[in-house]
């Protein structure tokens, strides 16, 4: 029998200069100034790439638990003063347990398909302590937005980076790396697609 170790893996589309979302996300448009229009993001105009879609799907198959930060999970701020279970309707695409970071708390929100929305209030470290727990031998994604994403690489946390990089720059929004200490990436994988470009680093430990 094999032994599999369990990832924690993150997955971004950026812009060439860095950008993971543009500023002034809403309800109406949940990626911010990123160059679309509402739901039509420049970013993830990758969606409609057929290759690109299979890839997802074997990588979420793979994946045991999710974490993201609050501002991915959606435009509600504060308090929890009204109802808000994510973008993606009543069966999200994770099919798993998903970790939301937050300074308020919430009781879990379960969702079709087997998703079901943890509220963790208590920092990023007690979330992938949750979330190994959670994904036993399959991989842990930390799924963004890019500020979660540069947390848990200044901690030391991301074993695997998943970068689609997008031939546009939006020069201001949410960059991957802010108040990340240099790393050392081994590329593991690139391969080039129409719209974008996706490469694979595996983070390399001091």
């Amino acid at each position: 029998m094999l032994f599999r170790m369990t990832k924690v893996t993150c997955d971004l589309s950026i812009s060439l200069d860095g950008f993971a979302a543009g500023h002034n996300q809403t309800e109406e448009r949940p990626f911010g100034d990123d160059g679309g229009d509402g739901w039509g993001s420049t970013l993830h105009a990758w969606y409609d790439d057929p290759a690109e879609q299979r890839l997802q799907l074997d990588r979420l198959a793979q994946t045991g638990a999710f974490i993201m930060g609050r501002n991915m999970f959606g435009p509600v701020r504060g308090e929890w003063d009204r109802p808000w279970n994510g973008w993606w309707g009543e069966e999200p695409p994770y099919h798993a347990p998903v970790f939301v970071l937050t300074h308020h708390p919430r009781d879990p929100q379960p969702m079709q398909g087997g998703t079901t929305f943890h509220f963790v209030t208590d920092g990023i470290e007690a979330a992938l302590d949750r979330a190994r727990d959670a994904a036993g031998d399959r991989n842990i994604s930390i799924h963004g937005g890019a500020t979660t994403v540069n947390q848990y690489l200044a901690a030391g946390l991301v074993d695997e980076l998943r970068l689609r990089i997008v031939p546009v720059t939006l020069g201001a929004g949410t960059r991957l790396f802010d108040g990340v200490p240099g790393l050392t990436l081994e590329q593991v994988e690139s391969r080039p697609a129409a719209t974008f470009t996706h490469l694979t680093y595996r983070v390399v430990r001091p």
